[in-house]
């Protein structure tokens, strides 16, 4: 039973630490018709050079995997993908209070107080684009917890769970 417990309480706290996705899709493509990919000509992610180059390389691992070849001259498809950073309360704290009371009647008053830094998030959006008619035509959004402090092997490691949560969603299942 105490092995049970346990188990919960890893997958738990591994799920609150795992990338969320959102997806959106024209439900009028058939999306069967895509084969091939190129990066968007203009792509600029927001990240550092070396981050933008760990997540370009989880991304051209993961597209394979879904049925695309990279197009030189004439794709399918435009990739891009593009980040927003913010910072989000933790959540920990301590609690302080205070109360009194006489007779029917008590009072008290109480709070929490931060313990540590904010945590950092990223959000990557990821767009694939009809080349030929120039429109959006699949859409991910995926938040993650993040550190940019973290050593290079962590980061690819990072990178890699979120374009495979990303790319999850496709082809979107209509």
């Amino acid at each position: 039973m105490k092995i049970f417990k346990f188990s919960i309480l890893i997958l738990f706290i591994a799920a609150c630490n795992a990338p969320q996705a959102v997806y959106d899709y024209d439900q009028e493509v058939n999306f069967d018709q895509y084969s091939t990919y190129q990066l968007f000509p203009d792509f600029r992610t927001g990240l550092s050079q070396l981050d933008e180059s760990r997540l370009t390389e989880s991304l051209v691992s993961a597209l394979p995997q879904k049925g695309f070849s990279k197009g030189d001259a004439d794709p399918d498809i435009y990739v891009n993908v593009y980040t927003e950073q913010y910072q989000q309360d933790n959540r920990s704290r301590v609690g302080v209070g205070f109360g009194g009371g006489g007779g029917n009647v008590g009072v008290g008053v109480s709070g929490g107080i931060p313990v540590g830094q904010m945590d950092t998030y990223l959000r990557l959006t990821f767009d694939f684009i009809d080349v030929e008619k120039d429109i959006l035509v699949w859409q991910a959004v995926v938040e993650s917890p993040f550190k940019f402090d973290a050593d290079p092997k962590s980061k690819q490691e990072q990178f890699n769970k979120i374009v495979a949560e990303a790319m999850e969603g496709y082809p979107p299942k209509k």
